[in-house]
Parts: C-alpha cells; structure tokens; sequence
C-alpha cells in the first residue's frame, strides 16, 4: 500500500470512529499544528501523522468503557497504542516505524517527558488545542454530556488550569509563541463568564 493509501486509510477509520462526532476535529488540526511546530526541525513526518491521527483513539465512545467507574479508572494510552500496533501494519504503515508511533502517543500529555523530536511536536500541538476559543470549544461540549462536568460551572476550572498552566509546559520556542494569542483569547472569555455571570454561573 502506498504511503497515501495507509495516510487514507487512517483517516477514513478515525472518521468513522470518532463519537461524539466533533471529536474527529482534533486529529486534522493536531497534526496540522506539529507541522506547523516543526516547519524548521528534522522529524518523521510518518510517525507524526500515524500519533496525531491515532492518539486519542482510546477516549472514543465505542472504545471506552461505559460504565462510570470503569471509565472513572480509564487510562486510553495503553489501549490506543496497542490498537494501532494493531490496526496501522494491516494498512500498509512501516513497521519499523510502530514503536516510535508508540512512544510519541505514550509522552502525548502536558504531565509527560518525551525525548524524541515526533513526542515533542505532538505534546506541545495538544497543549495548544487546549488554549484559544478552540480550546474553550473542546471544553464546553462536554457540559452535560461527560459524567465529570454536569454544569458551565463545573467545566470552568478545566479552562482556567489551561490558561493558567499549560502554557508552562510547551518545550518549543514556537509552540510558545503561538501560545501567547491563544492564552490572551481564553483568558478573555473566561474573565467575561465572570463578569456576566457573577455567581450566577449554572
């Protein structure tokens, strides 16, 4: 399989899978975030796209548990790296290239250390989907729908650790820079909930 028919492939499986549906966003603009990131570095550009594609396959309605407790315990690194080991060989993907696929998913999260360049884009791209009016998006829609925020109000910390924190945790110099608008943007809303809202917020 060609190296486009493997990249289609991908997509075309993430498309399908991803519940709720606005969930299938991230994965375009992720990977399009650690181009952007890496314009000026040497890296995978396979093994970027395979980890931005496949990283969050775990947090999938269909591919997480359902019951609250279980999903309260659910940790979706393991299960999304050992599902793309299995599902990206039988697509075409080198696998020679898996255990870097692997590492760059395992070191994808703010709290995580990744060593290779691929680990280093992909961590600084995610932090920056979480800034922003994007970021706000992705945090707003699951008042309601996700068990953890029943209220606005209840989702309003997880923006304000965001911008309060997360800009900290970018390793590169134009990750941070793109950082600087997305914080300023997320600041200002959150102060505007505030001053429309009081302690009114539901």
């Amino acid at each position: 399989m060609s190296d486009a028919r493997w990249r289609d492939a991908v997509v075309d499986y993430i498309r399908a899978e991803a519940l709720p549906a606005d969930k299938f966003g991230h994965q375009p603009r992720l990977y399009a975030l650690a181009c952007s990131i890496g314009e000026e570095m040497q890296y995978d550009d396979d093994v970027v796209f395979a980890a931005a594609w496949m990283h969050d396959l775990g947090v999938f309605l269909n591919h997480r548990p359902k019951d609250p407790e279980a999903l309260a315990r659910w940790d979706h690194v393991p299960y999304t790296i050992a599902k793309m080991r299995e599902l990206l060989p039988g697509w075409g993907f080198p696998a020679a290239k898996l255990n870097a696929v692997a590492d760059t998913i395992r070191t994808h999260q703010p709290h995580d250390h990744p060593t290779q360049v691929e680990g280093i884009l992909l961590r600084d791209a995610d932090i920056l989907e979480q800034l922003g009016a994007v970021g706000a998006l992705r945090a707003l829609v699951k008042v309601g729908r996700d068990t953890r925020y029943a209220t606005f109000s209840s989702v309003l910390p997880v923006l304000r650790r965001a911008a309060d924190y997360l800009p900290g945790q970018l390793r590169l110099t134009k990750a941070k820079d793109l950082a600087v608008e997305r914080v300023a943007v997320l600041k200002g809303l959150i102060s505007a909930i505030e001053s429309e809202t009081g302690e009114l917020l539901f």
